[in-house]
């Protein structure tokens, strides 16, 4: 058998499952890598047969999207040329993790496609969201499209939806708690970042952040680049995790029982559902509209959280369900 696997290569949370889920597939066939996108951290084990451009969202420096930077970067012509050249027909199954390329060329085809992400649980109308008209909405329906859904979110809360994939390397990470408080928020820089984290000054701080190539401490802030190895050891031994409204990253911290706040990027439909979805259970959310964080991090940090999450370890099953159903 042959899987194709194409992956969406904005953020790390799609290319982190994807690590996770590329091995299970490999018991089942051949698997040949697509990613398009570039603006991940994290990096396969595996080599990628297509690396394509894509359409990626780029990360603005102050809680958002960087709207022209991310118009810039869209290259119709070329996204229409990388639609022509991948041979679909040579495979037995097409897997799409919100990665547009593969899903529009599937679709233009009439080649069947299964959509396994976070994303596709927003086809289910029982997930939460915020009342919104926003355009965004059309983007999450229509910027992957797939024939069949898998969903993975914090909740089952349809049929197709199942609970995160936590990755084994963080199931088998060492839980304990120094006292600091882990911080990794893409789309803000560190400049920001730090000043209004030293307004608390008996809190100690670990910032990762994109926007910085060297470590540097500030006080009682520590600021480093992204580096994947070592932002695990310090989820793991944090009091708490301070983060976007992304879907990987808060699911790990509550997998590893660590205390969560989350600050949603303006403009990014996602992880303002994301924010809501964590509201209704419970987890306190800082809002683009709030221009005065600190209250909100001082009650959060003072505070206990106390929750009772279930993320079990069942991708294998739920990948040998995708083979099982959807090859041909």
């Amino acid at each position: 058998m042959r899987i194709l696997y194409a992956i969406q290569g904005t953020g790390n949370g799609h290319i982190s499952r994807a690590r996770e889920i590329v091995p299970l597939l490999q018991q089942h066939g051949a698997v040949d890598l697509l990613i398009s996108g570039t603006q991940s951290d994290v990096k396969l084990e595996q080599p990628v047969k297509y690396q394509l451009h894509g359409f990626s969202f780029i990360f603005g420096k102050k809680g958002g999207v960087h709207h022209l930077e991310t118009f810039k970067t869209m290259n119709l012509p070329r996204f229409v040329t990388d639609m022509r050249k991948i041979p679909l027909k040579d495979y037995n199954l097409i897997i799409n993790d919100f990665e547009p390329v593969t899903a529009w060329a599937c679709k233009m085809q009439g080649i069947e496609s299964v959509g396994l992400s976070h994303q596709a649980a927003f086809q289910s109308e029982k997930v939460p969201k915020p009342k919104s008209i926003d355009w965004a909405q059309l983007v999450m329906k229509y910027y992957a499209p797939a024939t069949h859904y898998v969903g993975f979110h914090f909740h089952k809360y349809d049929d197709f939806i199942n609970t995160p994939v936590i990755r084994s390397e963080i199931r088998n990470l060492k839980v304990s708690n120094d006292g600091h408080y882990t911080v990794y928020l893409p789309a803000i820089d560190d400049k920001i970042l730090v000043p209004l984290l030293q307004q608390l000054p008996n809190v100690q701080w670990k910032v990762f952040s994109k926007h910085s190539k060297f470590k540097y401490r500030a006080n009682n802030v520590d600021v480093s680049p992204v580096d994947h190895s070592e932002f695990n050891q310090s989820l793991a031994s944090c009091a708490g995790l301070f983060t976007g409204g992304g879907f990987e990253g808060p699911a790990e911290a509550l997998f590893l029982g660590k205390k969560l706040l989350v600050m949603p990027m303006r403009f990014q439909y996602e992880q303002q559902c994301n924010a809501y979805a964590l509201k209704q259970l419970g987890f306190p959310v800082i809002w683009g509209s709030n221009r005065n964080w600190l209250p909100n991090l001082k009650s959060w940090v003072e505070n206990p959280q106390e929750y009772k999450i279930d993320f079990p370890d069942e991708t294998a099953a739920v990948i040998d369900e995708v083979v099982s159903r959807f090859a041909r």
